[in-house]
């Protein structure tokens, strides 16, 4: 890596369920004590695993839940300047019970407050929501969103429906109102109360089900636009965590060409939609699509504007991490300055 500042916006600090325990009230802490979590994952077997073997804390644990190992392996190992700790609580939104999913988020923040964003003050927090009740996720995002540390709101892309629709708003109008971004991250889709992982239906293998994810933002994307989201909450930045890049032009290119002809459906919209999407979201580098020739990578991002869209991220501590020494070399100094670190410094307002 040259000499350029760095802001990873996915990294994954992991717990044990009875970690939580603290923090939960009765009868959630009971049931949680006795029978765990119980994540509604997607159920889909990955024969390497989902983490770094390396990530493994010294001491023992799961990969990613020793903050003193984090800090020596990633923080001071790649001389970050900050990292977005974005958990994988967000995945319980996949669960069926609503009270359980919000019960679960408000101990995790606090875990995350408590236990981890004190730690180094390059730790910075995403805080996580369930999608099943909006209005609770809303009622938690006013509780702690104000706190310093706190510079994202995290939700799952696993959902019930499309998340531009009406019913998720007012987890958007709780986000805009304390400044803070939303993000979109996978993880179970499939699983639980969810909706089938691909367009088609229930892969049978890992390799589809990961490969396809990228069709879950797709869908959340163009229910933001058509639904009108950035025009009801002008200030909100969306962000699109782990689900691919290459996929967006043709996306915004479709859109456009559709809308053209069926702008009377969403009269709301003033613009094109590609428009909303540059000016209101942002997407990470990881998993960064590596085509074998590097010039089509460059042609692509010069189609969607990517210095200014993109953000990097390592999805550390699991098995795809993405190193800042060894990805998008062939962009020129100034694009790399801005994914690595402009972009991400303007949109979580760090110093």
């Amino acid at each position: 890596m040259d000499d350029y500042q760095i802001i990873d916006v996915d990294v994954h600090n992991e717990q044990d369920d009875r970690a939580l325990l603290p923090y939960l009230q009765e009868p959630w802490r009971s049931r949680v004590a006795a029978s765990g979590i119980g994540y509604a994952g997607s159920g889909y077997y990955s024969p390497i695993g989902v983490m770094k073997k390396d990530s493994i804390p010294p001491g023992g644990g799961k990969a990613g839940s020793d903050p003193d190992y984090m800090i020596k392996q990633l923080i001071e190992g790649y001389n970050l300047d900050y990292a977005v700790l974005t958990g994988v609580v967000y995945n319980i939104s996949s669960t069926h019970d609503p009270d359980f999913a919000a019960a679960i988020c408000s101990a995790y923040n606090d875990y995350l407050i408590a236990e981890w964003l004190g730690k180094h003050k390059a730790f910075k927090g995403a805080m996580a929501v369930a999608t099943q009740d909006p209005l609770l996720a809303a009622r938690e995002i006013d509780r702690i969103g104000g706190h310093p540390d706190i510079v994202e709101v995290m939700i799952s892309s696993a959902a019930r429906s499309p998340l531009g629709q009406r019913h998720y708003h007012p987890i958007y109008e709780a986000a805009e109102r304390h400044g803070l971004p939303v993000a979109l991250h996978p993880g179970a889709e499939g699983g639980g109360s969810s909706t089938a992982p691909t367009a088609a239906g229930y892969p049978a293998r890992y390799i589809e089900w990961h490969t396809c994810l990228s069709q879950m933002f797709m869908a959340h994307l163009v229910s933001m636009v058509c639904e009108g989201v950035f025009v009801k909450y002008p200030n909100l930045k969306v962000v699109l965590v782990e689900g691919g890049v290459a996929w967006l032009p043709g996306l915004m290119w479709r859109l456009d060409k559709n809308y053209k002809a069926l702008r009377a459906t969403v009269p709301w919209l003033t613009r094109m939609p590609s428009e909303y999407i540059r000016d209101h979201c942002f997407l990470s580098t990881q998993p960064i699509e590596e085509p074998d020739n590097p010039q089509h990578l460059i042609d692509l991002f010069n189609m969607i504007d990517a210095e200014n869209m993109l953000l990097y991220s390592s999805d550390y501590p699991h098995w795809d991490f993405d190193s800042p020494r060894h990805i998008l070399r062939g962009l020129k100094p100034e694009a790399r300055r801005k994914i690595f670190y402009e972009n991400a410094k303007q949109l979580y307002r760090l110093d």
